[in-house]
């Protein structure tokens, strides 16, 4: 099963918000940002897999996930995007920082299935596949000139109706129709990293010496990590080897 979690809001820049503040400084100040949003973000997918890990060698994961709770641990992570999402505003960086920690680890819970049921040859190679294209993606998205808020709309919409697909998918249990929903997946949540990129570059500018951008590092963080893990499932749904 997919992890979709996956709120999002568009951005533009404002040009004035940087004026009077020397090149060099912005440049120095958009790094270290970027650099902590990345640091975040690989952080988290390192504690999921670590969590997945563990729990399926435990033989836990196999025995939970034949009971009633597996909704609870499936539905855990959508629970804290939307706590992490909604209130923004209103919880402190520090009580952000954790419920990102906790999303991870209960990303790990949910994703353990993954080890039982595909090889681990073949996590391995999707996984080390997913993090060049990732990083390329992510790199495309961060020095590119074009503006990609139209593009990520679109892709946002795709999303939506791939969460439509999936659902009717349920009922049908077309393999035709997964592949499809695979392919299509790795696709727009391929277009989605590079959107992201820009888009948590170009809110440094607003928030740059504020309170706020220390919440924003963990959003963008969050956006990635949501990229990354998604673009990685589906990759593995497609063409990952089943025991």
């Amino acid at each position: 099963m997919q992890n979709q979690y996956d709120p999002r809001t568009t951005t533009r820049i404002d040009p004035a918000i940087s004026v009077g503040v020397p090149r060099a400084a912005r440049d120095v100040g958009l790094r270290s940002y970027m650099l902590s949003v990345y640091n975040y973000m690989a952080s988290g997918v390192l504690l999921t897999g670590i969590v997945a890990l563990l729990f399926a060698n435990s033989g836990m994961a196999a025995q939970v996930m034949a009971t009633p709770l597996r909704w609870v641990i499936m539905l855990a992570p959508l629970a804290f995007v939307m706590v992490m999402s909604f209130g923004i505003n209103r919880l402190s960086t520090g009580t952000l920082q954790l419920l990102f920690w906790a999303f991870a680890t209960a990303m790990g819970l949910s994703m353990s299935t993954i080890f039982l049921v595909y090889t681990g040859t073949s996590i391995a190679q999707t996984f080390f596949a997913v993090s060049a294209a990732f990083m390329g993606l992510s790199l495309y998205g961060y020095t590119t000139k074009k503006d990609l808020s139209g593009f990520g709309t679109f892709l946002i919409m795709g999303v939506v109706g791939l969460l439509v697909a999936m659902v009717i998918n349920i009922f049908l249990r077309s393999p035709a129709m997964q592949m499809a929903i695979s392919a299509i997946g790795v696709l727009l949540f391929a277009g989605l990293t590079a959107y992201d990129t820009q888009k948590i570059k170009s809110m440094y500018a607003h928030v740059a010496g504020t309170d706020m951008m220390g919440k924003t590092v963990i959003m963008g963080a969050l956006n990635l990590y949501l990229d990354f893990i998604n673009m990685f499932t589906f990759l593995l749904s497609f063409m990952g080897d089943r025991r």
